[in-house]
């Protein structure tokens, strides 16, 4: 934890200019950096601080008034684990799951039988409905006919396996977010590692160069470009830990994790060469791709509603029996039999503009099935192709140009350090190694990432 600049211990105006010569070509230039370095660094990481070149500061353990937070170790494989267990997003696409299943208990349901009760009577003559009226209770039920209850029940099953398949392409784009998270914040800790290096070595020539420049071996002028590349390294610094952070509160989401839980990341961001065959990449995601799965199952789901629509053309028939009481002084017998039956004449509505809508969402759903069919095979080839580039890019880094830019940076240093280079010469080749180790690294990740959007586009893994 850092206090606040002026909080902690009394400030001291001008203690970075005590005790140098001034210069005449840059003046108040020296206090103005020392100034800007203070401020801009007084967030660095635990093992190094701008502090430490004005005055030492007294160490403080932060266990002792910092409760430490839960930690929790995850390789790549455990946080998919955990990612299946409990996130969200999943949850609620699995209920549509239990959802489906419902309808589907639905449509296999038969109609309910209708009890109804009828009573007939004469008001004249003083005369009862117990001595001489009917009671008539009746049954009836309704009989579906050309096959409506099977076109229900297969609908309802093909919007279940739907379901299922949902989940799945729910579970194939969710792990591609899981997997680029988790190495986003690993990208994070690699910049990270990179501008902790650069500019703890500017560090250690700036303050040795201070040293020299106040026994008068180096211009003011070159003290101040070291300062500079120093705060830039530093912002490098700030900025690596606010991604890492940004990235780490992404995964906990994803995971399902209190944004208390310190995640340590245990799979490291490396090159693991993946060589597939694309063809069998093609037909492997236009057989089993979650999505188009979905596709082909709501497709087959339209034309079941279709024969369903074609089926309400028949009319239902409703078949009833009873049994008719009469009183004492009926006209008929006290007791008779009744049946009866029912049936609706199918002379102005016989389902046509159902049958319409379900046509044309027949037609819907191939349509749709074809632009997925498109998209994937396109994917997969996009995919596979920028795998590959970023393959040969990093096996390109990896053959000497990687290594080539560290020694050059320690080279040139030496050289400094001996005068057989200017400052100039050191600041160029700190640009140019920083530039291509954090080239390297994003390639790095590029290639990952390529590799996971591969398999998400095929579906499964990629066998190496």
């Amino acid at each position: 934890m850092h206090k606040p600049v002026g909080q902690g211990r009394p400030t001291r105006p001008g203690v970075a200019c005590a005790g140098m010569p001034r210069s005449r070509t840059l003046p108040g230039l020296r206090c103005l950096f020392m100034s800007v370095i203070s401020l801009g660094l007084c967030s660095a990481s635990p093992g190094w601080s701008a502090d430490s070149l004005v005055a030492p500061a007294p160490k403080v353990d932060p266990a002792a008034s910092t409760p430490l937070a839960p930690s929790l170790k995850l390789s790549i494989e455990e946080a998919l684990s955990l990612f299946l267990k409990q996130n969200l997003d999943l949850l609620v696409t699995f209920y549509g799951i239990d959802f489906a299943k419902g309808q589907q208990i639905t449509a296999s349901l038969l109609p309910n039988p209708v009890l109804s009760i009828g009573t007939l009577g004469s008001l004249a003559n003083n005369q009862a409905i117990g001595s001489s009226g009917q009671i008539y209770p009746q049954i009836q039920q309704l009989f579906e006919m050309a096959g409506k209850r099977g076109y229900r029940i297969e609908s309802a099953a093909y919007g279940t396996q739907s379901a299922e398949a949902g989940f799945e392409d729910a579970v194939r784009q969710l792990t591609f977010t899981v997997k680029d998270a988790y190495f986003r914040v690993q990208l994070a800790q690699r910049r990270l590692a990179l501008a902790e290096e650069n500019r703890d070595r500017f560090a250690r020539i700036l303050e040795v160069n201070t040293i020299r420049f106040k026994k008068g071996y180096i211009a003011e002028v070159d003290l101040i470009r070291i300062r500079l590349q120093v705060v830039d390294f530093q912002s490098q610094v700030i900025q690596s830990i606010q991604e890492g952070n940004a990235a780490r509160a992404d995964l906990r989401v994803l995971l399902s994790l209190s944004a208390s839980v310190e995640t340590v990341l245990t799979t490291e961001l490396e090159y693991r060469p993946v060589d597939p065959d694309i063809a069998a990449l093609r037909r492997a995601a236009m057989e089993s791709r979650p999505d188009i799965r979905v596709k082909r199952l709501t497709q087959s789901q339209r034309k079941a509603e279709l024969k369903l629509a074609k089926a309400y053309r028949i009319p239902d028939i409703t078949a009833g029996t009873g049994l008719a009481i009469q009183g004492s002084r009926g006209p008929d017998n006290q007791t008779q039999l009744g049946f009866s039956l029912g049936v609706p004449l199918p002379l102005f509505n016989r389902n046509q503009g159902g049958i319409a809508q379900a046509e044309v969402s027949v037609q819907m759903a191939e349509a749709d099935l074809n632009k997925t069919l498109v998209q994937a095979e396109n994917q997969v080839e996009i995919a596979y192709r920028n795998l590959v580039d970023s393959r040969r890019l990093v096996e390109a880094y990896r053959a000497g140009v990687l290594d080539d830019a560290r020694s050059t940076l320690t080279i040139v240093e030496r050289a400094y350090e001996r005068g057989g280079a200017t400052i100039l010469d050191l600041l160029d080749a700190a640009r140019t190694s920083r530039l291509i180790q954090q080239n390297y690294i994003e390639t790095l990740f590029n290639y990952q990432r390529n590799v996971f959007l591969l398999e998400s586009a095929v579906g499964r893994d990629i066998a190496s």
